[in-house]
C-alpha cells in the first residue's frame, strides 16, 4: 500500500475509567510533575513523567494463552509476527447475542484476525454496556479454531458469555495459541476483507493480558 489509512480500534485509557464491572478503574496521574521538574533542570525546560497504577483488563487489551493457562505463553512470548499486520476479516452481526457458527460459515478465516463487529461499543462506559453483552458460543470458537484462525476480536464486554463462569470460548481459542482481543471499537469504518489488523502490547513477563493500541491498515 503506497498510501495506507489507518483506523484506531482502541479505546482510550482515562483516569478512573471502568472497563469491566467490578474491577477497579486506572489511576493516572503525575509521578513527576512540570512545576516540581523545574527544580530539577535549567531555567525555562520542564518535563513531566506520568504514572499509572492500572489492572491488565483495562481498556482494549489482548489475552494470551497464559491469561487461561498456567503453562501457556504470556504476553513476553507472543511474537510481533503473531500480532502485527495480520490479513484480516470481519464479520458483521448486530442485534444478535449468542453468535454461532452459522454466522460465521461464510467467512475466509484462515490465516486471519477474525473481528467480530457486534456494535456493542456504542455502549461503551456506560451501565448498558456491561449487561446482555453479544458473544460467540462454544462452538463459533471450535469452528474458528479448526478453520486456522490467527486471532479473534470483538468490540463487546466479553468473547464470552458471563452469565456462568464457564469460558469455553477463551478455553478454547488461548488453547490453540490464538489470541482474543476483546473491548474493541470502531470496527463499522472497517470493510469485511482486504486489510491488516495489529494489536501488540509491550512484552510484560507474568501477564496474561495487557492492553494494546489497536488499529487496522486499510
Amino acid at each position: 500500500m503506497s498510501n495506507p489509512r489507518f483506523i484506531d480500534l482502541s479505546h482510550v485509557i482515562e483516569d478512573g475509567m471502568i472497563t469491566y464491572p467490578g474491577f477497579p478503574a486506572p489511576h493516572v496521574c503525575d509521578f513527576l510533575s512540570r512545576e516540581a521538574s523545574r527544580a530539577r533542570y535549567a531555567a525555562g525546560t520542564t518535563f513531566q513523567i506520568g504514572r499509572i497504577e492500572l489492572i491488565a483488563n483495562t481498556g482494549t487489551y489482548l489475552d494470551s494463552p497464559f491469561h487461561r493457562y498456567e503453562e501457556g505463553r504470556d504476553i513476553a512470548q507472543l511474537t510481533v509476527e503473531e500480532l502485527a499486520d495480520l490479513p484480516a476479516v470481519v464479520l458483521r452481526i448486530e442485534g444478535t447475542r449468542s453468535i454461532d457458527v452459522p454466522a460465521l460459515a461464510d467467512l475466509e478465516v484462515r490465516g486471519r484476525a477474525v473481528l467480530v463487529r457486534t456494535g456493542w461499543a456504542q455502549h461503551w462506559r456506560t451501565e448498558r454496556y456491561g449487561q446482555g453483552h453479544p458473544f460467540l458460543t462454544a462452538a463459533a470458537a471450535a469452528w474458528l479454531k479448526d478453520q486456522g484462525a490467527r486471532l479473534v476480536g470483538i468490540d463487546s464486554l466479553n468473547i464470552d458469555d458471563t452469565a456462568t463462569g464457564e469460558r469455553p470460548v477463551h478455553t478454547t481459542l488461548l488453547g490453540a495459541g490464538i489470541p482474543i482481543v476483546e473491548h474493541l471499537r470502531g470496527l463499522e469504518q472497517l470493510p469485511l476483507a482486504g486489510f491488516t489488523f495489529s494489536a501488540v502490547p509491550p512484552a510484560v513477563r507474568g501477564m496474561g493480558s495487557f492492553p494494546v493500541r489497536a488499529y487496522a491498515r486499510l
